[in-house]
Formats: C-alpha cells, structure tokens, sequence
C-alpha cells in the first residue's frame, strides 16, 4: 500500500479521511498573522513559543462520512484588560469537523448536532482552519488573576501636579475633589 503525502496548504480532505491519515508539526506563531495581530505591543508574536498542531482524518459508516479531528496547542501573549500589562493565555483545543457534499445540507446538519459540519472544500487550508479556532479559543477578556502591579485608582490622579508647557499646576478637579470632602455647616 503507497503512503500518500499530504499537503497541509492543500489539504483533500476527502482522500486524507479515507486514508485515516494524519499530519502534525509545529508553525512559528508569527507566521500566523491574525493570531500575531492580537499580540500585547509589549510582547510580539515573535518571542511566543511555536504552535503545535495534529490533524487526523476519519472515514465512518456504511455511507462514509467524512471527519476531521484537529488538536492544537499555542500559548499567546494579550493585553491585560485591567492592567493592561501583556497576560500569557494557554489555548488547548481539539474540534472534530464533519464534511458533507454542499453548504445547503452543512447547514441543516450543523443546526441540529453538536459537531461542526462544513461543506466540503476542493482543498482545505490546514493552516487557516486551525489560526480561525485559535482566534476563537482566545479569552473574550484578557485579565491576570491578579495584576503583577497595583492598579491606579481615580483619586490618585487627583491629587498629582499637572505640568503643561512647563508651568506646574495642581490637577483642575482637585479642588472639586476637596470641598465633596468637607462636610457641610449645618
């Protein structure tokens, strides 16, 4: 039996599930670059460990279907939404994917079931498939537990001077700030 290679960019997934094949490797985080452009400016994809991914095809049933099982595992570096300090995110996932005929029966069969169900394409983009799960595996809300450095309160930035164009002056609430803390003469 001849051992068929496959092409991750190129992917034919009907023939790769048939074959129950499987493809793995590792892609350089900022070689995918709508993960990359959520990076934290302070720490670029570039310095990220690389991405390491497995897909495996699956052919089941009397009437093949056709499956995709993906895993993948990357960890990214976002914005802290409260300190807004760069915050490590592990992201593990693993999808199946069924593949049918044409997007009018994937769409019947997706509404209903609980696996993903995808038209099948002529070639499919291993690399894209898994950059789109990764993008939807991020935190909504990037955020340490607890922040490396303590968070800056509202009246802090009161009670700090104000330099503008080299005159030194009190900040402009700061005396708004003063009388709601004296009490009233009754």
């Amino acid at each position: 039996m001849k051992v068929r290679a496959f092409d991750p960019a190129k992917l034919d997934v009907e023939v790769f599930a048939r074959d129950g094949a499987e493809l793995k490797g590792v892609w350089p985080a900022a070689e995918l670059q709508r993960l990359a452009a959520d990076a934290a400016p302070e720490a670029p994809a570039s310095g990220w460990p690389e991405i390491s991914w497995l897909a495996r095809g699956e052919s089941r049933g009397s009437e093949p279907q056709i499956w995709l099982h993906l895993q993948a595992s990357a960890t990214v570096a976002l914005t802290c939404q409260r300190c807004l300090q760069p915050v490590r995110a592990a992201i593990n996932l693993q999808r199946d994917f069924r593949f049918v005929r044409d997007e009018r029966i994937a769409a019947e069969l997706d509404a209903e079931s609980v696996e993903d169900v995808l038209a099948l394409p002529r070639h499919l983009d291993l690399r894209e498939l898994i950059e789109d799960e990764l993008l939807l595996a991020l935190p909504l809300v990037p955020r340490h537990k607890t922040c490396p450095q303590p968070l800056p309160t509202p009246a802090d930035d009161l009670d700090k001077e104000v330099s503008i164009e080299g005159e030194v002056r009190k900040h402009p609430f700061a005396a708004l700030a003063a009388l709601k803390q004296k009490e009233p003469n009754d």
